[in-house]
């Protein structure tokens, strides 16, 4: 059910887990190329896939007065230089119907934002392009439930379809992660992605901006993968207490790799475990 994911990488390259990973927002070209190398560098060593994402606008920001991004056409334009000298493939998100056409002629995977997951007419769109389409669960909603969304998505005749779990609303300004939840898409027999970094958010926590606790991110992910999850989601910066989007909850660039080293380890494991019973 996961080829589809693997059909983007060389044939070497492992098949026990897939990660998704970069900066929140597109905030420059420099901070984009800096971690896209790495993440190159890292894909390479290890033969594991790896997908760059990053946003050309962030467009459900908590405060009007906070960052975007540089917009559709400089953001594809920075999106294609990642794509073109690094050969990752490459993820963002759609907020309209009208960006999906153009976004797909450089990206790899459309990802539908989770607070749009319900927008009957962007999934259409997104299957349409033909592109691998990542459909992220909203806060609001129970996992099986998300199975609408995805036939919303079949109906175009795209089968190439992944949902994402990234926390469930607990409150005021906080989310909790439901791993049973991975469990119950699973059933839907498609790839279920585990968004650790968007999971320990703390949404509109920050005096006009939300807040984060990046220090559960690297443990909910592990246990993302324990309980089966096929891919793991992570924003990732050079300086989190820096980034103009979602820093407190992303990852420092410089743990990446032993993050990576780690969770496929453990998921190589948990696939030999099952090949042997």
């Amino acid at each position: 059910m996961r080829e589809f994911i693997y059909d983007l990488f060389p044939e070497k390259y492992t098949k026990d887990i897939f990660f998704i990973m970069g900066p929140c927002v597109i905030e420059s070209e420099k901070i984009n190329m800096v971690v896209a190398e790495e993440l190159r560098r890292i894909s390479e060593k290890y033969s594991v896939p790896v997908i760059y994402k990053s946003s050309f606008d962030k467009a459900n920001r908590t405060s009007i007065n906070s960052y975007r991004g540089p917009g559709l056409k400089r953001g594809l334009q920075i999106l294609r230089k990642v794509k073109e000298t690094y050969g990752l493939p490459i993820l963002t998100d759609v907020h309209e119907t009208w960006q999906v056409q153009e976004v797909a002629e450089v990206v790899d995977v459309v990802q539908i934002p989770a607070f749009l997951c319900r927008q009957t007419d962007l999934l259409i769109e997104a299957g349409k392009s033909g592109r691998i389409v990542n459909v992220k669960k909203g806060q609001f909603m129970a996992p099986e439930d998300m199975r609408y969304q995805v036939e919303k998505v079949y109906s175009t005749g795209n089968r190439k379809v992944m949902v994402t779990e990234r926390g469930t609303t607990f409150g005021y300004r906080n989310l909790v992660v439901d791993f049973r939840s991975i469990l119950i898409m699973k059933q839907m027999g498609i790839p279920v992605v585990f968004d650790a970094t968007h999971s320990v958010q703390l949404p509109g926590g920050g005096e006009g901006k939300s807040s984060g606790r990046r220090d559960f991110a690297f443990p909910l992910a592990r246990a993302a993968v324990a309980v089966g999850a096929d891919g793991i989601f992570m924003e990732v910066h050079p300086d989190p207490e820096k980034a103009l989007s979602d820093g407190p909850n992303s990852i420092y660039l410089k743990d990446v790799e032993r993050i990576i080293v780690t969770l496929t380890e453990l998921a190589r494991f948990l696939h030999d475990q099952r090949r042997d019973n």
